[in-house]
């Protein structure tokens, strides 16, 4: 936690020397709205959950037709796993907690209407949430573990985004997708329960998320 606030504190340091050296170019977003995740792996079968995002970003003006956008924001996603539980087989549901900080250039297609946005983001993850009194279930899809051994997912993750901001100067909609580029399971490695399993695990998360965001 005290590792994100640095970053927190770093960014906004930074936002405010931006904002000065762009004078009024620059504008200060603040942003929610709803995810949708998924992880694509061989491993288990995975059902997309909703979740949210929500934070603050700053765009300016770059170079002719292009602007940059720099953003922080914090986000809950979820996704769900087949298991068996004292109750029988259920879509047993994890919570991913993380913040997202992302450097994305942007096209503009339509001034002060329409941008095509594009670029790195860099998610630090917390371990994955399950309801205590499931974290016992039986992974149907890796009958050898329960759902308390694959918590421990990468605490950073490398993701790609593409999306569109399209609506006025001063209120804007955010649709974007991001692809994980890294394994998101590689931590599970280190798990001598998923040792014993004798397969590798690997995954790569799909995030779609929609925001609102009001330009100050």
């Amino acid at each position: 936690m005290n590792k994100i606030l640095v970053v927190l504190v770093t960014f906004l340091t930074f936002s405010v020397s931006a904002q000065r050296g762009f004078k009024d170019s620059n504008r200060i977003g603040i942003g929610a709205g709803l995810t949708q995740m998924n992880i694509y792996t061989d491993n288990f079968s995975v059902n997309p959950e909703m979740g949210w995002i929500g934070g603050f970003s700053v765009r300016g003006n770059y170079y002719n037709d292009w602007q940059m956008s720099f953003g922080m924001f914090f986000t809950e996603s979820n996704f769900s796993i087949p298991t068996l539980g004292t109750s029988g087989t259920e879509d047993l549901s994890f919570k991913l907690s993380a913040v997202q900080i992302y450097i994305l250039p942007s096209y503009v297609l339509s001034e002060n209407h329409l941008n095509l946005e594009f670029g790195p983001v860099l998610q630090v993850n917390g371990k994955l949430g399950v309801d205590k009194d499931k974290e016992t279930n039986i992974l149907l899809d890796q009958p050898t573990l329960v759902a308390k051994d694959i918590l421990d997912v990468s605490k950073f993750n490398a993701n790609f985004y593409v999306g569109l901001n399209a609506g006025v100067k001063n209120f804007r909609a955010r649709i974007g997708y991001q692809y994980g580029l890294t394994n998101m399971f590689g931590n599970l490695k280190n798990n001598d329960k998923v040792k014993l399993s004798g397969e590798k695990f690997k995954g790569h998360l799909g995030l779609i998320s929609g925001q609102l965001t009001i330009y100050l």
